[in-house]
């Protein structure tokens, strides 16, 4: 009896114990691990042959349309520059770059390759063309010749180029910047631009050029003794010429055989 009653004290004790032990369930605290594909770089992506094929052409077309229009107008650009001191260089670049070599809607348009404005005075024939502002009012030419002309007038008959002509006719680089601080163009680059065409196409070597050659093609690297001419626009006077050039009113008078000191528009003038 004792016995028994010995064993069942024991087996409930037992049985207490393991009732009172809770279950521990240990949980897992590590995030998944997710693996994404990588984004793709589209900046790496080599190009497609045909896309580039595509772009060389287009490069090379544009190459060869800057050339003709240097052969074309190289004449011209020269024929200024030994009328007004203007550096041939400097008026084949701006020409290449306002009219995108003759290609631009305003150079078609108008025959306008300079992109100069009507401007207060201008009696002759315009077209409105969207640049700075919305239909801007600009000057229209019968030729194109007639727009290089008017060029070298507006540069020569504004005060604020005054100081470009003491520059020398070879100094293109003086004149580039000088251009854009006299506010021909708003763009900040203008400078860098104009002398980057006159490196790549070596137009300099029309600053040296003579003043009576048939094409382009035929320009010397050698400067030769040759007349200045300049033309007469309004507003100007023997005195004020001779001050712009850096002259006399005496030397002019002798060398145009002048009488007296009245000149009129349009007159053409030996300078020296």
């Amino acid at each position: 009896m004792k016995l028994r009653v010995i064993f069942f004290s024991v087996l409930a004790v037992i049985l207490t114990s393991c009732g009172s032990k809770k279950q521990v369930v240990q949980k897992n605290t590590q995030k998944p691990i997710v693996v994404t594909a990588p984004k793709k770089d589209h900046s790496l992506e080599i190009p497609e042959i045909e896309q580039i094929k595509t772009e060389k052409k287009s490069q090379a077309v544009i190459t060869e349309t800057t050339k003709d229009y240097i052969e074309k107008f190289a004449p011209i650009a020269v024929r200024e520059m030994h009328r007004y001191k203007i550096p041939a260089s400097i008026t084949l670049a701006q020409g290449i770059l306002e009219s995108g070599s003759g290609r631009s809607p305003l150079a078609i348009r108008s025959n306008n390759h300079f992109g100069i404005k009507c401007h207060k005075g201008w009696e002759g024939k315009s077209v409105t063309h969207d640049d700075d502002e919305i239909g801007e009012c600009f000057r229209k030419y019968q030729h194109p010749e007639t727009s290089y002309e008017d060029h070298s007038h507006f540069l020569i008959s504004r005060k604020r180029y005054a100081k470009l002509f003491r520059l020398r006719s070879t100094d293109y680089k003086g004149w580039a910047y000088g251009l854009k601080k006299a506010g021909y163009a708003t763009d900040k680059k203008y400078p860098a631009k104009l002398i980057a065409l006159i490196d790549k196409y070596d137009l300099h070597k029309y600053d040296r050029a003579t003043d009576t050659i048939p094409d382009a093609k035929s320009y010397t690297e050698e400067t030769t003794k040759t007349s200045f001419y300049y033309k007469v626009v309004k507003g100007d006077t023997l005195y004020s010429i001779a001050r712009k050039f850096n002259t006399t009113v005496p030397q002019l008078k002798k060398i145009n055989k002048l009488r007296g000191n009245t000149i009129s528009i349009g007159q053409e003038l030996i300078l020296k």
